[in-house]
């Protein structure tokens, strides 16, 4: 009986011409294959060719017809793979279902209509939204992206201006017999600034609550190094921890259960005292950029929150402070907190949208 080795391989020729890649690793894979098996039985010959000399899905119709051409056998039929199951988000359906009444042109309207209603999204106070656009909004908050703020270090490295390196210029004279032939020069290095914050979870910022822990984690994520955060109500919670997890569902579910005072009440001088005294005074505070996320309603003593933040201040190289109301036409800092903590911030921003979150990053960026 003739050996049907030649045949075989003028069969791979036949396929490297069709345009599969039939190098001679898989061609010896597929001649391995059909040792184990019966060459007689075009199933198990058309499998096993199937399986070591195509290489993706664009290769198996090309491979049918040269099988059916070089042996003159109908190929196998294959079971369809199921279609792969697709998360559909309210992103991608704005992309996809074009609106009511689209006419000529309606290619490019459905793009345009996500792209307005991610704009007017931006801009729409959290506290009014529906669960469809809470949802939405979410997707945008995991897409913010910070370029951490940078502090000069003490370290020095090797540049092309900046003062003269006298250890590196020393070597290069021994290397050059004693003659400075080129002078190196230094400058201080950078490095990440440590980002802290800290969100008010107490009952009357139960609206915001959810979106700024999903912002918090959101930076955290871009640089889990140099952030950390804190839940200020009745209580101080460090989260740090628990949001550096890449899902924010999850980060946001391992938050929750070391939060014990979620939407409580509000006691800021008396937490943010005792995140100066175990955290802040020992390192955390330190030339770094402070962002307290509140409404400013203090039901303790307000007294109490001044010197707290005078003291912050003394530490911090910034201390920028996000209001929910600040954004709102007509509003006053009439709260208490807020008097007391105005002499003692660099910034009182609006924190009721996106919006004020991408400005948020720009400010933190400037400092």
């Amino acid at each position: 009986m003739d050996s049907p080795l030649p045949g075989l391989v003028g069969f791979t020729a036949a396929l490297r011409h069709a345009g599969l890649p039939c190098d001679a690793q898989r061609v010896q894979a597929y001649l391995a294959a059909i040792g184990e098996l019966d060459p007689a039985d075009p199933g198990q010959l058309y499998w096993a060719g199937r399986l070591t000399l195509c290489a993706e899905p664009d290769d198996l119709p090309r491979y049918d017809d040269a099988f059916a051409a070089w042996f003159a056998a109908t190929p196998p039929r294959s079971r369809p793979a199921p279609p792969a199951r697709r998360v559909q988000t309210s992103t991608m359906a704005l992309l996809q279902d074009p609106p009511a009444g689209a006419g000529e042109g309606g290619e490019e309207r459905p793009l345009r209509a996500a792209a307005s209603a991610a704009e007017v999204l931006r801009h729409r106070d959290i506290a009014g939204l529906s669960a469809a656009e809470r949802e939405h909004l979410r997707e945008l908050i995991g897409t913010l992206h910070l370029d951490p703020p940078l502090r000069r270090s003490l370290r020095f490295r090797p540049y092309r201006t900046g003062r003269l390196d006298p250890t590196r210029m020393l070597a290069a004279m021994r290397a050059a017999g004693g003659e400075p032939i080129r002078l190196p020069h230094k400058e201080r290095s950078r490095r990440p600034r440590r980002l802290v914050l800290l969100v008010d979870i107490s009952g009357s910022m139960t609206p915001y609550a959810d979106a700024l822990l999903r912002f918090a984690h959101a930076i955290t994520r871009r640089a889990p190094g140099s952030t950390e955060v804190f839940t200020v109500g009745t209580r101080l919670t460090r989260l740090s921890r628990q949001l550096r997890q890449r899902d924010p569902e999850h980060a946001l579910t391992s938050a929750a259960r070391v939060v014990p005072d979620y939407a409580g009440g509000t006691q800021l001088g008396e937490t943010l005292r005792a995140f100066l005294d175990r955290w802040g005074q020992r390192g955390l505070a330190r030339r770094s950029t402070v962002v307290v996320f509140s409404d400013g309603w203090e039901r303790g003593d307000a007294a109490l929150l001044g010197e707290q933040l005078a003291r912050l201040r003394r530490l911090a190289h910034a201390v920028l402070w996000m209001n929910p109301h600040a954004g709102r036409d007509g509003y006053e800092p009439l709260q208490s907190g807020i008097v007391a903590a105005l002499p003692h911030i660099d910034r009182l921003l609006a924190g009721h949208s996106l919006a004020t979150m991408e400005q948020l990053l720009q400010e933190v960026r400037r400092a």
